[in-house]
């Protein structure tokens, strides 16, 4: 009660710290007329001013309201968008490592203009971070005629580009690309064999573009770096075989936990079967020379009882494609982990591809904590402000609207039965669309949207194929003659390629919408129609002159005319129904059911409403919806019975939002556990992740790694001495044959020890001393045999390839470690711990094997001379990157992270989306990275859209893609 009133008193800490930049921008603004007043020329020297300024020691905060002047002038020359006085507070937010949450249409883009400017001038670089490369082309070109105007570089990373090209972006004063592509230029980096090869130069400062997209959502999937492993594809179809044998009584299933595992008597069951099929050769099901089996059983069952066909994934062109559960969009090119995707190919009887092996990885929570300074804008983040402030110590700064929100946010209505709710949104929609309102509707997954768009067509409308501009000249017709046209468009992974150009019209008179998960869509929603779009649409081909102007004069008219009618468009009061207040038009949002996570529903409400506009969103429910049945549902349906709840009618009350809110909340707060979960065992790899690549760094950074490789010589030998020959041990308990073996096997020596040890007097300390000089003068003869110059380069590519070798061997057995450290919760013992101890002793081994290795083989290495090429190939040139995928592996849903979850089993646990993203430097289907265009058998597998690995020009489609017959 106190608080409340202190709030209202002196306002919230978020008011408070909002009121405190006011003063700053007061001087912004008293810039203004003098820097309006400079010619472009002028302008544009005012950022080498700011650069020297800074060189003589200023900071950029003593920087910023010249700068950001700066930034809002040179808007106003290129984009002819002037900053709003909200949207300067924005980006001194995102200047001082903040997160702006600004609602939708505020302008995020425009803002991010005045940081990067800003943070460009230093020189070192700064990335601007999108969800996907459409976003990030985009916003690079039209942004970056603002940058480019005030005399900065800007580069974009997107798929498809080789080394150079992205080095070539990387160096831009300003980098737009996504945060898969940042995060797998870092790891392929950590890969490489020569400072001059990588691609990024460092990581000062980053802005994140739908930062709780990409920084909550998208953090629970670690980026992977693999290579394919051997084909076990019959082992899937004959796991895969058993598993409609199993009855509901073999298994426990837990929708909550999304896991799954077998029971005492499934076990017996499978065991039975397993033999029967000849896959279980010996002993029981659980021995250890029949873990693959195991996995193989458990993926298999995963596959059956937790994914479902057109909800997680479809089935497309004999392959199985993932659905986000957060956008509903084809995730084409990504596969699921832990050869989950294998088992659900075998289910669906299409083609199994190969499983990987990991070569790099890391999460999304250690990769963006890399930057030294960080920060991020979205709509929706308040919700996770508890997460952004822990993990990534940011701070969540709401900022004010330009114009006040004048969308009304409906309470739910909740009905008893599915059909029943369904009844009811249709009823809505008609009513709405006999308005002439535009309508949102939003779905959790592409079966309901599908369903609901059978249901429409059912009652009479008819789906459009936005794809075809004819499809729409009835539309706008009608709109334009004041009738409604019942027609209505579905947006979901099915339609992908018609998304942009179904948003844009979302807002046409009468328009209805369906979409699966509306989020992070990236482009406005605008009333009466957008402006843009259909000038490009309409206008395509038709040269300048006065035809053109005329046409897009119309076409302008047409929607200014539309936009009236939209705003026109609302609900009037109706006393006798109980509604005194009348409800206003807009972009109507519909939501089907509610997400777990309340910023989802929140980014669909917010899609309505922008700069001002009018609008309306409301959600329908029912107590057979997921979040509804598994929080709870029964205690309220014997509620709503006992209130005596007719057929068809609806619950409608404040209090049903409130208890709805609150199991959001519980989701939310065991997601956000999870994920901090992952991330505790992630920060002990991660620590590791570290000190490899710095090491990597140095060895590549130095001329010569001589030195280290004679301390890994004399550490080696150091150990031989001290295993064999122990410290202040009787000479009778040395072992000298043990040693003189592993001397001959290290060191490729051949040394009298046996004699040495024969001596009167000799210790450890000599025996030492004697093999240290033994091997230096071997290995001094073989450089001179092979120059010195060649042992330089031999030395540093050993050292190197050797480190990733067994860093790769150290991921997959921490990997296997991860899976199985839960069981340890049942002797009382913490799994955290007992996987850093051990994660630690392996580190060591790792230390100790890299130091025999590298000894061993420079010990044998032997030189082959082969004449220089007629293309003059450098006979010292770096060795190839092997053969690799990117993939982007959930951890929290999948195998891996139900081993360590709260229920501390090693169970098959999980589900969602495991998935992997497959990519050539990126493309969007799986693909080597090197492909020779001469040689067909180096270029992997081709997407059908990618250009075509010969060097023709054409889609790979149309070329050696060809489908014969």
């Amino acid at each position: 009660m106190l608080g409340a009133l202190a709030k209202k008193i002196f306002g919230s800490s978020n008011d408070r710290r909002v009121k405190g930049y006011r003063p700053r921008v007061a001087e912004i603004n008293a810039l203004e007329p003098e820097i309006s007043a400079l010619s472009d020329e002028a302008l544009r020297a005012r950022t080498d001013m700011l650069k020297a300024e800074l060189a003589a020691g200023k900071t950029l905060d003593d920087i910023l309201v010249p700068a950001f002047a700066t930034v809002r002038e040179g808007a106003k020359r290129a984009l002819g968008q002037r900053h709003f006085d909200v949207q300067l507070i924005g980006g001194m937010v995102l200047h001082e490592s903040g997160i702006a949450e600004m609602r939708t249409g505020e302008g995020k883009t425009l803002v991010a203009t005045l940081p990067v400017y800003l943070n460009a001038l230093s020189g070192l670089g700064v990335h601007v971070v999108t969800v996907n490369d459409y976003l990030a082309s985009r916003d690079a070109e039209w942004m970056g005629r603002v940058y480019r105007f005030l005399g900065l570089t800007v580069g974009t990373i997107v798929h498809g580009l080789d080394d150079e090209q992205r080095r070539d972006a990387y160096a831009c004063d300003i980098t737009y690309g996504t945060n898969n592509e940042f995060g797998f230029d870092y790891l392929r980096d950590n890969m490489k064999y020569e400072l001059s090869q990588l691609s990024q130069r460092g990581h000062n400062f980053a802005i994140v573009d739908e930062v709780d997209s990409i920084l909550i959502d998208e953090a629970r999937t670690p980026l992977i770096i693999s290579g394919p492993v051997d084909d076990r594809s019959e082992l899937y179809v004959s796991v895969d075989a058993l598993m409609p044998h199993l009855e509901k009584e073999h298994y426990d299933l837990d929708e909550k936990q999304r896991s799954v595992s077998l029971t005492e008597s499934g076990n017996e069951f499978i065991e039975d079967l397993l033999r029967g099929a000849d896959l279980l050769k010996e002993g029981d099901l659980y021995d250890a020379h029949n873990v693959s089996l195991v996995h193989h059983v458990n993926q298999a069952l995963r596959a059956h009882t937790l994914f479902t066909l057109d909800k997680d994934y479809i089935v497309k062109n004999d392959e199985v494609v993932i659905i986000d559960e957060f956008t509903g969009r084809m995730m084409q090119g990504r596969r699921y982990s832990e050869g989950l995707h294998q088992a659900l190919e075998a289910k669906e009887r299409v083609t199994i591809q190969p499983e990987n092996q990991t070569l790099a990885s890391i999460t999304f929570q250690n990769y963006f904590r890399l930057y030294s300074k960080l920060a991020g804008m979205t709509g929706t983040a308040s919700t996770e402000a508890d997460e952004f402030a822990e993990i990534y110590k940011l701070e969540v700064v709401d900022i004010p609207t330009n114009k006040e929100v004048e969308r009304v946010d409906e309470d739910d209505e909740v009905y008893r039965t599915v059909g029943e709710k369904y009844d009811g949104i249709i009823a809505e929609i008609e009513k709405a669309h006999a308005r002439h309102q535009p309508i949102l509707v939003g779905t959790g997954s592409i079966e309901k949207s599908q369903h609901l768009a059978e249901m429409l067509t059912k009652a009479g409308f008819r789906q459009l194929d936005y794809s075809d501009l004819n499809a729409l000249t009835d539309v706008y017709a009608a709109a334009r003659e004041g009738r409604v046209t019942k027609t209505f468009a579905v947006l979901n992974a099915r339609f992908h390629e018609q998304e942009a150009y179904i948003v844009a019209e979302a807002g046409v008179p009468g328009a209805i919408t369906i979409a699966t998960n509306m989020a992070g869509r990236g482009t406005d929603i605008k009333l009466g129609g957008n402006l843009e779009m259909r000038l490009e649409k309409e206008l395509a081909g038709l040269p300048e002159g006065a035809e053109r102007d005329a046409k897009a004069a119309a076409i302008k008219a047409e929607i200014e005319e539309n936009r009236a009618k939209v705003l026109a468009s609302g609900e009037p009061a109706d006393p006798e129904a109980g509604r005194k207040k009348a409800l206003p038009g807009g972009l109507y949002i519909i939501g089907t059911e509610r997400h777990e996570s309340r910023r989802i529903d929140n980014q669909l409400r917010g899609r309505s409403g922008r700069q001002g506009d009018p609008g309306r969103s409301k959600f329908y429910l029912s107590l057979q919806d997921d979040l509804m049945r598994i929080f709870g549902s029964d205690r309220m349906d014997g509620m709503l019975t006992r209130l005596g709840l007719e057929k068809g009618e609806a619950i409608i009350h404040p209090w049903i939002n409130k208890a709805i809110e609150k199991a959001q909340q519980k989701v939310e707060a065991r997601n956000f556990d999870m994920r901090k979960n992952v991330l505790k065992y992630d920060n002990v790899m991660n620590d590791q992740r570290k000190v490899v690549f710095e090491q990597r760094r140095d060895f590549m950074g130095q001329d010569s790694v001589r030195d280290t490789v004679d301390e890994m010589r004399h550490g080696v030998v150091d150990d031989l001495v001290a295993v064999h020959v122990p410290e202040n041990a009787y000479a009778e308990q040395w072992d000298i044959e043990g040693l003189r073996l592993r001397v001959t096997e290290v060191l490729n020596l051949d040394v009298p020890v046996e004699d040495w040890a024969r001596e009167e007097g000799i210790a450890d300390e000599e025996m030492r001393d004697r093999l240290r000089t033994a091997s230096d003068e071997a290995y001094a003869a073989r450089t001179e045999k092979n120059t010195p110059e060649v042992m330089t380069y031999v030395e540093k590519q050993v050292l190197l390839q050797t480190l990733d070798h067994l860093w790769r061997e150290h991921l997959v057995t921490l990997d296997h470690l991860r899976q199985v450290i839960g069981w340890r919760g049942f002797a009382q013992r913490d799994p955290l711990n007992e996987y850093k101890s051990e994660a630690f002793e392996l580190f060591n081994g790792l230390v100790g094997a890299l130091r025999e290795q590298v000894t061993q083989q420079l010990a044998r290495i032997e030189i082959t001379y082969q004449e220089q090429d007629s293309q003059g190939a450098n006979p010292f040139a770096s060795p190839e990157l092997p053969s690799m995928f990117a993939q982007h592996l959930d951890p929290v849903t999948g195998e891996n992270e139900m081993d360590f979850s709260d229920r501390g089993t090693g169970s098959a646990g999980g589900g969602g989306p495991a998935y992997g993203y497959a990519a050539q430097a990126m493309s969007t289907d799986a693909a080597v990275i090197e492909r020779d265009p001469n040689d067909a058998t180096t270029w992997g597998r081709v997407g059908r859209n990618e250009p075509c690995p010969c060097g023709s020009g054409k889609k790979y489609k149309h070329c050696h893609g060809t489908l014969t017959t």
